[in-house]
């Protein structure tokens, strides 16, 4: 069986935009364009980026929830995942054929103040994927739920509370014993900590690597917080407007990025040396706009070491010094 659980490979979202009279299409989003990555067992894959560069697009792929948000939405490319019963194409499956895999690949959303039901009491919330995917009698799956909070730091008498009665970072463990409940094989961390305290972020952190190493779980570890994502990954993707820009081991990664963009994004993280002068790299310009993505280079209107060929041609994604990067001038 091969070391890599999941492979994305060449993976392209659209999201069309229609206007006028007789609501035509007139333009696409291009969300993600042309993306390959791989996940191996037991790895935490950091995905990291600013706002809007897709990185919560591509986990959505993975657990194939876009069609059900966007009806209308373009999908194009492969996503294999090497499972226990073989190898299958995820964005080829529909909502009936992906029901068998959605036990194996679960998610932990971003805002726990909104991804969970209010009017559901924290038992019912954990037992509905128990309810969907497995045969299990009411007594066993209430052993379950028990079991469940006691492994994410929660006491078995909160099972019959609701979730406004928690704080936000016991809500975010809540979320997390929802996605360990059909015992997954992947789990998409889709900013699981940006709403919570510094203090509650570590609690999470430690919880998650803990839970980690008990079940053998992979990760793909959604961030925009590097310092985070330099804890508790073994790689990193560093995205910039739908693609992927540097690719690699995240200490590579993290002490001697080689894109432009990772240097910057880099160079935004607080590091208090005492005595030691942080030089802060400051991008011009804006983000272009995901409709009209600028030729070639998608970075090159705000690289400051840009050239006229930039312009021109797509940076090929080449390995180099123990990393993959997409960019011929560094």
């Amino acid at each position: 069986m091969t070391d890599k659980i999941l492979e994305i490979k060449d993976l392209r979202v659209q999201f069309p935009i229609f206007g006028g009279v007789f609501m035509r299409r007139q333009a696409s989003v291009k969300a993600v364009d042309g993306i390959s990555l791989d996940l191996h067992r037991g790895e935490t894959l950091g995905l990291v980026g600013e706002s809007g560069c897709g990185k919560s697009t591509v986990g959505r792929a993975v657990v194939n929830i876009l069609r059900a948000m966007s009806y209308r939405v373009d999908i194009s490319g492969e996503i294999l995942y090497h499972g226990p019963t073989g190898t299958v194409d995820i964005n080829s499956l529909n909502r009936s054929t992906m029901r068998p895999y959605r036990s194996d690949i679960q998610m932990i959303f971003q805002d726990p103040y909104s991804s969970l039901n209010p009017r559901m009491t924290v038992s019912q919330i954990i037992e509905e994927p128990l309810k969907i995917h497995t045969s299990q009698t009411a007594a066993e799956r209430k052993e379950r739920v028990g079991w469940l909070l006691d492994k994410v730091g929660l006491s078995r008498e909160q099972a019959s509370r609701y979730a406004h009665e928690f704080s936000g970072g016991q809500r975010q463990r809540i979320g997390i014993a929802r996605a360990l409940t059909t015992n997954p094989k992947i789990i998409i961390a889709d900013e699981p900590v940006s709403a919570l305290d510094v203090s509650i972020q570590a609690q999470v952190i430690n919880l998650m690597q803990d839970l980690q190493e008990e079940f053998n779980l992979s990760y793909i570890f959604i961030a925009h917080d590097l310092s985070v994502v330099r804890h508790i990954s073994e790689r990193i993707a560093v995205m910039y407007l739908g693609n992927l820009v540097e690719f690699g081991p995240a200490e590579k990664v993290y002490t001697t990025p080689m894109h432009p963009y990772s240097r910057a994004l880099l160079s935004a993280v607080p590091r208090p040396v005492p005595g030691q002068a942080h030089e802060r790299i400051r991008l011009t310009g804006d983000v272009p706009n995901p409709i009209q993505k600028p030729s070639g280079c998608s970075f090159h209107t705000r690289c400051p070491m840009a050239e006229n060929s930039c312009s021109e041609n797509v940076p090929a994604f080449e390995f180099r010094n123990g990393r993959f990067v997409a960019c011929p001038l560094v």
